[in-house]
Formats: structure tokens, sequence, C-alpha cells
């Protein structure tokens, strides 16, 4: 499975984004999907994931309420909608997809991973 992330860019606080992940190579709606991001001299953490059966998602509590993970089959695509952006949301943010479970992905140990798109919040 190749990973595309895109859809970062810059924006002030309160503002929204949607990064988007487009998946090709292997039958996308079999695998659990995820987003992580990295911010300067921070480890990678875990942001949100989608179990492709049943469609149940999870999310860190710094972006509950805040950012909703969704999936397009159709179009082999999770996105991942940020509102009430905040600075400290500020990081590379990438996605990651794993065939065994959605357990997996939250814990970072997804097989697949994409490079990664930057998102900058501005005070």
């Amino acid at each position: 499975v190749q990973l595309q992330a895109y859809g970062g860019g810059l924006v002030q606080a309160g503002g929204s984004l949607r990064l988007s992940c487009a998946a090709s190579g292997r039958t996308f709606s079999s695998y659990d999907m995820g987003w992580f991001r990295q911010a300067p001299d921070k480890e990678r953490e875990f942001v949100a994931a989608i179990a492709w059966s049943g469609g149940s998602t999870y999310y860190a509590d710094s972006v509950k309420g805040r950012f909703t993970i969704s999936e397009d089959n159709a179009k082999n695509t999770v996105y991942l909608q940020m509102n009430s952006l905040k600075p400290e949301d500020t990081a590379v943010y990438y996605c990651a997809a794993d065939k065994l479970s959605v357990r997996s992905v939250i814990d970072g140990r997804s097989d697949y991973w994409g490079q990664g798109t930057l998102v900058t919040v501005s005070s």
C-alpha cells in the first residue's frame, strides 16, 4: 500500500483544515487507517484512527471534539477534518495503514506510512 498525504498549510488559530490521505496498491477498504503527528522536537503522537470493519473511530484526548476522521472507500481516501485549530496542533501529519488491527495503528505499529504534510497554526 502506498499512502500520499496532502492538504496541510498555514491557518490561523480557530480555523479549519482538511487533510487527505490517498491509498493505492491494495484493497484499501480492508485496512485500518490512522493519523499521527510530530511537532518540532517532540515524539510522534497518535491523533486519530478508523477501523475498516464497522467504521469505529478513535481519537487522542487532545483532539476529541475538534478533529474528525472519515474515509471514502470508493476514492481510497481517508480524511482528517480539523476544526478549532490551536497553535499546539502545529506539526507534520502522517497517515498510516495496517492490515492486522486498528490497535496496531493506534500503537504506531502500522505496516504502511505516508510522507508527512505540514500543518502550521498561527496565533
